[in-house]
């Protein structure tokens, strides 16, 4: 299956489905979300991750990085609360119930620390948000919670043991072959982005261009997963809203500048402003 058989998520489906904020809503209304992100040697990916995650509707953030990071992005992102080496310390003892939703991976190498840290979160029912570092290869549980992996080209490409370019050719069918049989939601990263669930269902993106091809974007998207999965009731609907939006603010940016000119932060900034053009 080619990803232009596939049904797209358009516009209408955004603006039916995005979450009111109530009145009298609190922060517990939109929950608590947890990422693991960032190294010494990718600082940014914490910063860019989180910008998204508190751009999209979460109540509140809890930042796990190295403590060196710390410093260089509170300025940037005081909003959020920051557990010191937080991914040393979640791999030993454990994740808390009380997160709606997890993201790691970004900006964080592969290591038996981060595969430690992905059985204490598949341990919880969490809804759960897998990324870069934190995209092995491995099984995942049967459970209630939803997975999301969001893979780029190459490293489906690796997943399935299949070249980049024939994953290109097939971009829907290795989406809702992994999806199948991982048990996991697959957001296929590229032109065309596909979202392919479990259960079947699957989804093109038409958002998004050019602008998008340039670092940062991806940890980006992963912020802006884990805000909506914590805003939303609907998890299905949060993958697909923020996948939308993400490309949507690139297309904004380039209806006045250049495509070569986006750098991955200004996507949260572009966020208010295209969301609000959603709302009905």
């Amino acid at each position: 299956m080619f990803a232009e058989d596939l049904p797209i998520w358009t516009k209408k489906h955004v603006q039916s489905t995005l979450p009111k904020r109530g009145s009298a809503s609190h922060k517990g209304t939109y929950g608590t979300g947890l990422l693991l992100a960032g190294s010494p040697e990718m600082p940014g990916a914490a910063l860019l991750t989180g910008l998204g995650a508190m751009r999209s509707g979460i109540g509140k953030l809890v930042i796990a990085t190295p403590g060196s990071v710390i410093p260089m992005i509170v300025p940037s992102l005081p909003e959020a609360t920051y557990l010191q080496n937080g991914l040393e310390k979640l791999a030993e003892e454990g994740i808390e119930e009380d997160f709606r939703a997890v993201a790691i991976g970004p900006g964080i190498p592969p290591s038996q620390t981060v595969e430690c840290a992905v059985e204490q979160i598949l341990d919880k029912q969490i809804s759960a948000v897998f990324d870069a570092g934190a995209l092995s290869i491995r099984t995942y549980p049967a459970r209630k919670a939803p997975i999301i992996l969001t893979p780029h080209p190459g490293e489906i490409s690796r997943m399935t043991n299949t070249s980049i370019p024939e994953v290109q050719k097939k971009r829907g069918f290795f989406a809702k072959e992994q999806a199948k049989t991982l048990g996991v939601t697959i957001v296929l990263k590229g032109k065309q982005t596909v979202i392919a669930f479990p259960d079947g269902e699957c989804w093109i993106n038409q958002t998004g261009n050019s602008a998008l091809a340039k670092g940062g974007t991806g940890d980006t998207l992963t912020g802006m997963l884990l805000g909506m999965l914590c805003c939303h009731k609907n998890w299905k609907e949060a993958v697909l809203n923020a996948v939308h939006l993400h490309g949507a603010c690139a297309d904004q940016w380039s209806e006045t500048r250049s495509p070569h000119t986006l750098l991955a932060h200004e996507i949260s900034d572009l966020l208010p402003f295209v969301w609000k053009t959603y709302e009905v």
